[in-house]
This record gives C-alpha cells, structure tokens and sequence, in this order.
C-alpha cells in the first residue's frame, strides 16, 4: 500500500536523522552540545534542500526517485517552520518523502548510496 508523501516524510525525517546521528557519533563527536551543532548542519530543512538540490543537479536521482521528490514538495499545505521559508521546507520534504519511500521499500542499499553522497568525504 503506498503512504502518502507526509507519512513518508514523516518516517523519512526519523531515518534520515539515525543516519547522520550515527554518522557524527562514528566520527567520534561525543560531546551531545557538539553533536546537536553539527547535526543541524545535515538535518536542518536548508541542509536537506542543498543537499537535494546537488544530487538533482548531478543527476544522483532516478526518474521514479524524483517522483517520489516531487509528490513530497507538492503536497498541499502552507505551513512550515518559523526558521525557514516556504520553498526551502516544501524541498525538505521532498527530501525526506524520499528516504521513507526508500525505508519503506526496504531499499537500504540506496538510502546508503545517499547518504554516502551526502556525507561522503
């Protein structure tokens, strides 16, 4: 059953962030107030439409992938974070609606791809 692109933004958002905590973790940041600094770096809304926005540029994304984006962007809705326009919020959640597809589909290997785009090095 597919979930509409909220739900999985939703449950993206929460992937997306197990990844770059485990990610700062590994990298041995072990002071909580560092780790929170550095995290927002990542998993702020201006933090996942950059990094969207290069994997779109480059070309990371499949065709079905920027779908799933494109659904997560369009959703109807005005509201967004006080901390972030309107544009940058409606990217993130493009964003996230696609690491839930990807989580939902059981597709690890991909959300790894990603994320080695991401914080690759």
């Amino acid at each position: 059953m597919p979930y509409n692109s909220l739900v999985l933004a939703y449950m993206g958002d929460a992937i997306y962030e197990v990844y770059i905590r485990n990610y700062l973790i590994e990298k041995k940041i072990l002071n909580v107030h560092d780790l929170q600094k550095e995290a927002i770096k990542y998993v702020s809304a201006k933090g996942q439409e950059s990094y969207l926005k290069k994997m779109m540029e480059e070309n990371f994304l499949s065709e079905e992938e920027l779908a799933v984006v494109q659904r997560g962007r369009n959703h109807k809705g005005t509201r967004h974070p006080k901390n972030t326009d309107i544009i940058t919020y409606k990217y993130s959640t493009g964003f996230e609606a696609l690491i839930g597809d990807l989580y939902f589909k059981q597709n690890k290997n991909r959300i790894d791809e990603i994320m080695q785009f991401i914080i690759g090095e």
